[in-house]
């Protein structure tokens, strides 16, 4: 699914983010990112969809060869694949309908294939009845809900969450962490990078944790308490 064998990621400035970095993911896993802020875990999931290129090393995603895809190739690669950020990065003139939809026409699916697959999503994230709503008019939780509906409405065989709880109040975090693990149920693998340990701690997953560039921990199951 995911495997990383001596990844170095040096930037243009000079700074080192990732130093040596060897993982291996399975299909089906759910998988915490922990690290302080510039620890470099941001660039361990840039890395995962091409966002970031890797300056050294091996990254196999998907039976993707990610150091010698072509260009052309990328967004293949990327239909397997759904981002959620932190700050939702919907368009505001769409509505939420038109959202998830938008990643589903980028690709030519039929209308009918896009109705019926858009309607199952906001089921999903408990939203069908504010298809119809913009942005704005929803509160954060349900807007980083779209998102997730967004990310996940191709079917996805990797989630990537990048501090999807980080901007909301900790109920909402909480029902938000329950849609993921519904996704997970499913058999999408999820990596969430993430700040919050009351989460980590609580529902106990594989946790990653990240210094300096380097995997200094790698637990199953939250073995033991962290404090990130």
């Amino acid at each position: 699914m995911i495997e990383m064998k001596g990844v170095y990621k040096t930037y243009p400035n000079g700074v080192t983010a990732l130093n040596g970095i060897d993982v291996y993911i399975e299909q089906g896993e759910f998988v915490y990112v922990v690290g302080t802020s510039g620890a470099g875990k941001s660039t361990f999931t840039k890395l995962m969809f091409r966002e970031e290129k890797a300056s050294e090393g091996s990254i196999m995603v998907n039976d993707y060869d990610l150091m010698t895809i072509k260009e052309r190739n990328i967004p293949y690669l990327r239909r397997n694949i759904g981002v959620v950020y932190q700050d939702f990065r919907l368009l505001p003139k769409l509505t939420v309908y038109e959202n998830v939809a938008f990643a589903l026409e980028v690709i030519e699916e039929s209308p009918d294939k896009i109705r019926r697959r858009v309607m199952d999503v906001l089921d999903q994230v408990r939203l069908k009845n504010k298809a119809r709503f913009i942005p704005d008019e929803l509160s954060g939780g349900e807007q980083q809900r779209v998102s997730i509906a967004r990310a996940i409405v191709n079917h996805p065989k990797l989630l990537i969450a990048d501090e999807p709880t980080g901007n909301l109040d900790p109920d909402t975090s909480w029902e938000i962490m329950h849609i993921l693990e519904e996704i997970n149920e499913k058999g999408t693998t999820i990596l969430m990078a993430t700040h919050n340990k009351g989460i980590v701690n609580t529902l106990r997953r594989r946790v990653i944790a990240i210094e300096d560039g380097l995997i200094v921990r790698d637990e199953s199951r939250g073995e033991y308490d962290y404090e990130i």
